[in-house]
């Protein structure tokens, strides 16, 4: 009946490693559980719609990009332009990133709006009086001063309707991935005005290359008033998202890349995410901001475009104190466990400048911790396989009274004080930081196209060889599913021969299937990050060194 149980709880461990994964990760647990009732707030407002033009898109990047004048901008991390019609960010290329290991070619995020994969920001006033013209996406707006937006360089933009007022921009970029936007209105009349401010990010359609996994989002967030709000495309392609807030972000995120701003501080704002044709993110300010005859509003937002790097996230969650604005890298709801072990990798790295030996290190760390458990787990196992003549004369003695098998068995385990359910737990305590280092290596950037040595050249993508082709040394290529690399086999033989030093079960149905289970798991985590398996098989060898240490001594002090 031991092996039994433990037959079951390894299998259990492994179903869950497998299915969790695909199919059952939980929301994180900032998000609403009851979306409709209490995400879904919209407030009656008298505020005007920020209305979106729409054309027809059919034309190429660089035919768009050179529609317009421009204003270049530039720093160490990022380069692009603002259109000044319309004074919209609509191109934004990563300067440090490449799009795959083969080619040098950088990143591209946002596109102009006419083109397919159209993705932009755009800020500004709107009014709810139709007499009044505001710069809309058309309007040409003047350069004053600067003609090159750097860390060093400011510049501002201009734009003066035929009713006397004029409007204002100053845009300011920091050394990473941030934009300040100061917007101004002067009225040179003698007449009120009421004024709405708004920023909003548009993508024209869901993205190509969306992972539509559930271990990750991405598509639209948001953390308004300290509650994390997180919407699918399909959700908002359904129906709205619109709520009130007096503090917080908002933003579309992708796996490596995060699009957001924060409006003017201390200003109760809405927020809305919704669809028509394309998809939309933005905030307009709840109360009609008044502007008297013969003076001036203004207000300040702020807008990062970033790799969602986790030293620039929290830098600027701390700077700007945005809250929860770490939460734009999608930790899980592990984050307990996945963020700190990132923070351990990530010291390893700096210290052995590979993050494939980062791995092994925390994977050493991981086994210190574990280490009085796993001791007490293998005493027990020592003894159970000690103990393996008697339980088969036991099985043979009442082999037709399953109650009294039972009741000797148990007699056995308290007189020699054996657990057989020990050499469980191991396994179970280290699922959640199987789970943790998957996050990680599937969510951070850092890990993206990180090299081991050899032939691993992106710690966060599987073993690229496979066995069917020897390695490669056979000059075909083999189907995706065959794909079983060098290091998810030394992980399955890793735990083959671990499975050779516990306790055999009687049972011949049950050795068979435990005799097929290392088989069964080098399959299955053949496509997991190389990085996973490395550690899993590091943490396979640590434990046998472990077990027969612990075993052998165990052994020794049983037939002394």
């Amino acid at each position: 009946m031991d092996t039994k149980n433990v037959i079951a709880a390894i299998s259990l461990s492994a179903a869950v490693i497998i299915f969790y994964s695909l199919f059952f990760i939980p929301e994180p647990v900032q998000k609403s559980q009851n979306l409709s009732e209490q995400n879904k707030i919209e407030k009656k407002s008298d505020a005007p719609n920020i209305e979106e033009n729409e054309k027809e898109i059919k034309i190429s990047r660089d035919v768009a990009i050179n529609q317009s004048e421009r204003i270049i901008f530039e720093n160490k991390n990022i380069k692009g332009s603002i259109s000044l019609k319309g004074a919209i960010i609509d191109d934004l290329t990563f300067k440090k990133y490449n799009t795959n290991l083969k080619d040098d070619e950088n990143v591209t995020l946002l596109n102009p709006r006419n083109i397919e994969e159209g993705y932009f920001i755009e800020s500004g006033y709107i009014t709810s009086d139709k007499n009044i013209d505001v710069p809309n996406s058309e309007a040409l707006w003047s350069v004053i001063g600067n003609t090159k937006l750097t860390e060093q360089n400011s510049i501002r933009l201009s734009w003066t309707n035929n009713q006397g007022i004029k409007f204002e921009k100053e845009i300011l970029l920091d050394d990473k991935f941030l934009f300040t936007i100061k917007q101004k209105v002067i009225n040179s009349t003698d007449k009120k005005f009421d004024f709405y401010s708004y920023g909003q990010i548009i993508r024209n359609k869901v993205p190509d290359g969306l992972s539509n996994f559930y271990i990750l989002h991405e598509g639209m967030l948001a953390a308004l008033d300290g509650e994390l709000f997180e919407e699918d495309y399909d959700d908002i392609a359904e129906e709205k998202f619109s709520k009130n807030a007096n503090k917080g972000w908002f933003g579309i995120g992708d796996k490596y890349w995060i699009s957001s701003i924060i409006p003017p501080r201390d200003k109760e704002f809405k927020t809305t995410f919704d669809y028509k044709n394309k998809f939309r993110a933005n905030f307009i300010s709840a109360q009609p901001i008044e502007l008297g005859g013969k003076s001036s509003i203004e207000d300040e937002m702020q807008i990062i475009i970033a790799a969602k790097r986790v030293d620039v996230v929290d830098g600027y969650a701390n700077q700007l104190s945005i809250d929860k604005f770490d939460l734009v890298i999608d930790w899980g709801f592990l984050y307990f466990i996945t963020k700190p072990l990132f923070y351990g990798i990530d010291y390893f790295f700096k210290l052995l400048g590979n993050y494939g030996l980062a791995i092994i290190a925390i994977t050493i760390c991981i086994r210190l911790v574990f280490f009085p458990l796993a001791n007490f787990s293998f005493r027990s196992m020592a003894k159970m396989k000690v103990l393996q003549p008697e339980m088969v004369r036991l099985k043979e003695l009442h082999k037709d009274d399953k109650m009294k098998l039972q009741q000797a068995m148990m007699a056995l385990y308290k007189k020699e004080k054996v657990n057989p359910m020990s050499g469980c737990l191991p396994i179970l305590v280290q699922i959640p930081v199987f789970f943790a280092l998957y996050k990680v290596l599937f969510v951070t950037i850092e890990m993206r196209q990180m090299p081991f040595y050899g032939w691993i050249k992106d710690l966060s993508e599987r073993d690229p060889t496979s066995i069917f082709n020897l390695f490669g040394l056979l000059p075909y290529d083999v189907p995706s599913f065959l794909v079983i690399g060098a290091w998810p086999i030394a992980m399955g033989v890793s735990m083959w021969v671990q499975q050779k030093l516990n306790p055999a079960p009687t049972d011949p149905i049950q050795a068979k299937i435990f005799m097929f289970f290392p088989l069964f798991l080098t399959v299955i985590l053949a496509p997991f990050p190389a990085g996973l398996v490395i550690y899993w098989t590091v943490n396979n060898i640590l434990t046998m060194a472990q077990q027969v240490f612990i075993m052998k001594r165990t052994t020794t002090k049983t037939t002394t």
